[in-house]
């Protein structure tokens, strides 16, 4: 596995067998917010991927026509995109998914990336302060990731800015307040509010990493800490529905001549 914060773009690669496997261009916004728990569910299925960290030195972002099967953009911390606090490779970010959803490759946005995706495909963002919740999400129709999204389960959300999906976007899942927290883009592209794979040491290390922290910040960190187990059981199911949907088990693009490579692509 590798370490989201060791500064290496190595590949993560399982082990077994020879076969092509796919591959996930995984674009990371802070140290501290990785895949988490969604490292194991693809390494599982012998799913590759990639962080691209343009925030660090010498980072940068895959480019538009890279041999990925899909592409993954992670949460922000206190970054957002809705004036003020915007992310500083937002606009580089937004066309990057412009041409991936253009492909027809898969994107699934988390958080932050969950409002890239909503600006990309014509929606918004509305203005938020940074928040920590946990919110209560219910599943919008039975048929929602093949079935396997859970008729109740929990988002994590730790974001500044909230993301407004188009208006053609299916709505999945939905909390208390009727706000969407699980979405879809034409046929292969979600957002989600929080990270399903969120784990405790992720949201200790967002609160260390930056000066502006969300309010009660320690007292929601203490409720994520007391459900940890079921964040895990929850994501299953919705691990099992996002690979169907996204074809992430079938023929990757790199064995059928794709030309762009991962390990040397910047936008």
């Amino acid at each position: 596995m590798a370490d989201c914060k060791s500064g290496k773009d190595a590949f993560v690669l399982a082990t077994r067998g020879d076969a092509p496997m796919n591959v996930v261009a995984v674009v990371q916004h802070t140290s501290g917010e990785y895949l988490g728990l969604m490292e194991d569910h693809l390494e599982g299925r012998r799913i590759r991927f990639q962080y691209f960290r343009p925030f660090a030195g010498g980072g940068k972002l895959p480019a538009a026509d890279v041999a990925a099967d899909a592409l993954i953009l992670l949460g922000g911390g206190p970054w957002g995109s809705a004036g003020e606090r915007d992310l500083p490779t937002l606009a580089d970010e937004v066309r990057l998914t412009q041409a991936m959803l253009a492909s027809g490759t898969p994107v699934i946005g988390i958080g932050l990336g969950a409002q890239i995706l909503a600006i990309a495909a014509g929606g918004g963002s509305q203005r938020r302060e940074l928040t920590l919740e946990v919110l209560d999400a219910r599943r919008v129709g039975d048929d929602a990731l093949n079935g396997f999204l859970p008729e109740a389960f929990h988002q994590v959300v730790y974001m500044r800015d909230w993301p407004v999906p188009p208006a053609d976007a299916l709505v999945l899942a939905e909390d208390p307040a009727g706000r969407p927290l699980v979405w879809q883009v034409g046929d292969n592209a979600y957002g989600f509010s929080g990270n399903p794979g969120i784990k405790l040491g992720m949201i200790e290390d967002l609160i260390m990493e930056f000066e502006e922290v969300p309010v009660d910040a320690l007292a929601k960190l203490d409720q994520v800490r007391g459900m940890q187990s079921l964040l895990e059981d929850e994501l299953v199911p919705i691990m099992t529905g996002l690979v169907q949907c996204t074809s992430l088990m079938s023929s990757p693009k790199a064995a059928a001549g794709a030309q762009g490579q991962l390990d040397s692509s910047v936008v």
